[in-house]
This record gives structure tokens, sequence and C-alpha cells, in this order.
């Protein structure tokens, strides 16, 4: 099948938000498993053909999807983390813009998930595949710590990013089977767990802890 002529810029970008914000809609309502490129290309109002110009599989459309909830949470976040300021504030800041842009999507991510966590699926979040979302959530925790009026002990500072977005991982995880009304109990979760990762942060720069905290890091990078 010949492919269609690339489309001008701005219009490809509006199509391309369409077909995941469609595909988004079809998860939703008829499962992974069931909803087909055709299916997305019909409800969407395009060719086949174009569909499959921009997302040679459902497995591109979902890094795209990714992707999008990534970009738009650094787009959130980022003028709020303009200006240095404590580290707790600042993840504080990052974790509740994660949840803002998430909570349109909570009803199908439970669909979803069951297909993103098994092992060696592509779409997982530790996927190859997944990288790129993965590495633009990452910055914006990069930015958490670079920005931040806390000291940081210097060895745990290059970790620690990533060590976030465990974290991160974690809320996420709770928050697609959170049941309570508008997911409360997981903006409760990011209130009481950010004191406490703050505090240990903090606790990794007392001379008793150093090495305690040396070996956590060894045994990180190790099973990396």
């Amino acid at each position: 099948m010949a492919k269609p002529a690339a489309p001008e810029s701005g219009r490809g970008e509006a199509t391309k938000r369409l077909i995941v914000d469609t595909a988004v809609r079809l998860f939703r309502d008829q499962g992974y498993d069931k909803t087909t490129m055709r299916g997305i290309a019909q409800e969407a109002g395009i060719s086949v053909g174009n569909a499959y110009y921009y997302f040679p599989s459902k497995d591109h459309l979902v890094q795209q999807f990714y992707a999008t909830v990534q970009e738009d949470t650094a787009a959130a976040v980022e003028p709020l983390l303009a200006k240095p300021g404590p580290f707790d504030e600042r993840l504080r800041v990052a974790l509740s813009g994660m949840l803002d842009v998430m909570t349109p999507y909570h009803a199908f991510a439970g669909k979803f998930i069951k297909t993103a966590v098994e092992p060696g699926s592509p779409l997982s979040p530790f996927s190859a595949e997944s990288a790129p979302a993965r590495e633009r959530s990452i910055t914006v925790l990069r930015d958490v710590v670079e920005g931040s009026t806390t000291k940081i002990e210097a060895e745990l500072r290059p970790d620690l990013p990533e060590l976030l977005w465990l974290a991160q991982m974690g809320i996420t995880l709770y928050w697609v089977h959170d049941s309570s009304p508008d997911q409360a109990k997981t903006r409760l979760l990011i209130d009481r767990a950010v004191p406490l990762i703050d505090r240990l942060v903090s606790l990794a720069r007392m001379p008793g802890l150093k090495s305690l905290n040396r070996e956590a890091l060894k045994l990180y990078r190790l099973l990396r």
C-alpha cells in the first residue's frame, strides 16, 4: 500500500492527536484487544492508510499516548518549577501535576493495565519501546532535583530522579486501582508520601547513614 503524502506539519499534529484521542476512547469502551487500527480510522473519520502512515501498529499508537501524557505533564508543571525551591514542594508539584493530567484517563487505565504489566510487553513503562516517554518523565523529576534548595547528598543526586520515577510508578499503579471519588486516596497518598521521601533524602546526608546509602545505591545500580 502506497503511503499518503506527508501532510502539513500543523495539520499532521492535529491528525495524530485525533487518532490518539480516538484510540484511547475505543480502548476504554471496548478494550485494547478488540480495538483495531481499522476501527480507529473509521471512528476518527480518516482512511486506514492515513492511520497507518502515522502509527504502524497499535503499540506505536500507545507509545504516542504515553508520550502525550508526559509532554502534557511537563507543560503543566515546568512553569511551576521555573524558580528554585524546597525539594518537598517541587516534588509535590510534579506528582500532583502528573495526577491532574492522568485524571481524564482513569476509567480507561484499569482496562489497559493488564496489557501494560505483562512481562516483556512493549507497552510496559519499563520497556525499551517506552524509553522516550520514560525519559521525558524522568527529565521532569531531574528538574525537581536540580532546582531544589534542599541539600541533597552528592552520591544520591545522580540516581535520585530515577528513584523518584519508580516511586511515581508505584503511585500510578495505586491510582489505577483507586476507586475513591475523584481518586481522593491517591491525592492523600501523595500528600503523605512526599514528606516521607523528603525525610529519607535528608537522612541520606547523615554521616552514620552514608555507608548504608552507598550500599543501597550499589544494589539499585546492579538491578537497574
